[in-house]
């Protein structure tokens, strides 16, 4: 049974007309205003796909007398000492509602026959979804449930209407570049966030009439920002039931290998990155050797001193208690906190001032830029001398979406490297700009100028009739200089392949422009996070005489030239074979979670003609990598198609 508010057929419009003219949606509104509706297209052949697989969500007509029971039991527990109701009368005016605020107005009647409105804020502490008594996974909305025991909040009204919602408030950060004390001034306007202007009203009316035009009057909301959404709003509350049901629902379980090359060493990480260079690919290799390398380097006597960026992680973290410990065991601690990483600025801020209480050196980084590389550098005191241990991410360090994100880590004693790094975390607390580095490039001073050195050499190979190649793995690609620079490519003969997972301005295919270049989009169990970028070098890709850098810069302005960026540039025969070989081969293999982009912008979803099909996903989970196999690597499976 679908619950209420769900629209059984595909709903009308999202933007019906109003009586009175409504001012254009903005464009990008515009297209979020149609993803909105194909949401709502799908929900209900979701819900129903559910219900027969044996998870339902029920409406309120939909319940037994036992239910309603354990709701009113419920609702008295659980929901009664959280919400308050408020009735809007000239005593109670209309409240401001901040940013992401999700509530219900209600239009009643007294008992004697006078109309009156109300308003009643969900709290994200709620639970979305209430899983009823029984066998079976029955699930009603929270906003049922409280509409189910309205009497409790209303005696002796009767309900005449309501409609859910939601607020979307402008969410940029208005920083001056001239103050004084950046962290004070981001807690200001982090404070003011919340009251930012409403760039989005979502209702789950499925059309505008005098109730719901009451809101959005009441709220000061243009027509133009408001979107009728005719279902369910706030559907990634469904991720609350993921957990019902048969687990043939589900993913298979998996649990990610931890290199074996650490194990070789008996753990000691230090160990086994000064035998030799590592790259752990995660989620399919655990995300705890890097835990494990930073908690050794916090216990080690041997270790001086330890830098660290942050730019998102967990407000426990297991990586800032790791750097807490190192400080008060006496080594020299500095963090480079980014507290401009959106949407994680309080976090960032309230961990900061954590390490500066254990007697870290937390830096703020640059007024106008961001710092987002993801770098770990730790010095030790050994035999020889004192020796670098480097490591450098794809991904954020954060223990929880290394699970679901494919990132790489790489792990370096390289005395060069090392050495740039840190030149580069100098640059980060100094300001002062280095120089000459020998092997690592960054942005916002390098990066660019090293890629399209990269790919001015592989138009110079084509065009003297020596095999070249460009592959690149990507979160989006929108810098219109990288992309001429690309089409150029094409056009001198270089053979381009592009893993886009999100958005992606360059056009495939097209005829005297870009017929060398394919762009494919992995969606599938894991989000795609990684980027990589490697140049044939004057050899058939994939060789070991490829130009390899990883990073977590894609290739967008923001990422080239306002923000601390680095290519990583990969040099170990095993760790190169393993991200060609292995991970790029596997992304352009994949025939069961890709999508080809047409020239048109269009996207075509690839469909194995024999019905079998070969998932890169399926094949890292089940297969060892190269560079962490140590002892146990006999022989290395490569995807096949």
């Amino acid at each position: 049974m679908i619950p209420s508010g769900f629209a059984q057929t595909p709903p009308g419009p999202v933007r019906p007309p109003l009586d009175r003219p409504r001012p254009a949606p903005s464009l990008r509104f515009d297209r979020s205003l149609d993803r909105l509706e194909r949401q709502q297209v799908i929900l209900p052949r979701l819900l129903s796909a559910l219900s027969e697989a044996g998870v339902e969500l029920v409406s309120r007509d939909g319940l037994s007398a036992d239910d309603q029971g354990f709701l009113h039991q419920y609702f008295n527990r659980e929901i009664l000492p959280i919400i308050a109701p408020l009735t809007i009368d000239p005593a109670h005016p209309f409240p401001f509602i901040a940013n992401m605020g999700f509530g219900l107005f209600l239009g009643l009647e007294t008992h004697k026959g006078k109309a009156t409105e109300a308003l009643i804020m969900l709290s994200p502490r709620l639970s979305r979804f209430i899983a009823l008594p029984g066998d079976n996974a029955r699930f009603i909305t929270l906003e049922d449930c409280i509409l189910l025991n309205l009497e409790h909040l209303f005696p002796k009204h009767k309900l005449n209407n309501h409609v859910t919602f939601r607020v979307l408030r402008d969410s940029e950060l208005e920083v001056d570049e001239e103050a004084e004390d950046l962290v004070a001034t981001f807690e200001t306007a982090l404070k003011a966030r919340r009251r930012g202007n409403v760039i989005a009203l979502e209702l789950s009316a499925s059309e505008p009439d005098e109730f719901v035009t009451g809101l959005c009057d009441a709220m000061g909301v243009d027509d133009s920002d408001v979107a009728y959404v005719g279902g369910m709003i706030g559907l990634a509350d469904i991720s609350q039931i993921c957990a019902a049901g048969s687990d043939d629902l589900r993913f298979p379980s998996f649990t990610p290998r931890f290199p074996e090359r650490i194990r070789d060493f008996g753990g000691d990480c230090f160990a086994a990155i000064r035998s030799k260079d590592i790259i752990v690919h995660h989620p399919y290799e655990s995300f705890d050797v890097v835990l494990q390398f930073l908690r050794q380097a916090a216990e080690d006597p041997k270790v001086i001193s330890i830098r660290q960026t942050l730019y998102r992680t967990l407000p426990n973290s297991p990586i800032v208690r790791a750097l807490i410990s190192a400080a008060e065991a006496g080594k020299s601690v500095t963090a480079m906190v980014e507290i401009k990483a959106r949407f994680d600025e309080e976090v960032n801020i309230r961990l900061a001032r954590d390490l500066e209480r254990a007697g870290v050196q937390v830096v703020y980084g640059f007024v106008d830029l961001k710092t987002h590389a993801k770098l770990s550098l730790v010095v030790r005191q050994e035999d020889s001398g004192l020796r670098s241990y480097a490591h450098c991410g794809t991904g954020n360090y954060h223990p929880v979406t290394a699970k679901i994100y494919t990132d790489l880590s790489f792990f370096t004693s390289d005395p060069e490297i090392c050495s740039d790094m840190v030149r580069i975390f100098n640059y980060m607390t100094s300001y002062v700009e280095p120089h000459d580095l020998k092997k690592v490039a960054f942005a916002p001073v390098t990066a660019r100028s090293t890629f399209n050195d990269a790919v001015d050499r592989e138009i110079a190979a084509a065009k003297a009739g020596q095999p070249s190649g460009i592959w690149i793995k990507v979160n989006a690609l929108v810098d219109p200089d990288c992309i001429e620079r690309l089409y150029q490519a094409s056009q001198a003969g270089v053979p381009i392949e592009l893993v886009v997972r999100g958005i992606c301005c360059l056009r495939p295919g097209v005829k005297g422009l870009s017929e060398n270049i394919r762009v494919r989009s992995l969606i599938g169990r894991f989000l795609e996070h990684a980027r990589i970028y490697a140049f044939a070098n004057s050899k058939p890709l994939p060789s070991d005489d490829a130009a390899v850098y990883i990073s977590s810069a894609d290739l967008m302005p923001r990422n080239l030239n306002r923000r601390v960026e680095v290519l990583m540039p990969i040099e170990n025969p095993t760790v190169k074979r393993q991200i060609l070989e292995q991970v790029m081969t596997a992304n352009l293999n994949d025939t069961l979670n890709s999508w080809m982009l047409n020239a048109d912008g269009s996207y075509e979803r690839i469909i194995p003609k024999d019905g079998q099909g070969f998932s890169a996903h399926h094949f890292f989970m089940t297969n060892p990598s190269l560079s962490g196999r140590g002892s146990a690597l006999k022989k290395s499976k490569q995807p096949q198609q």
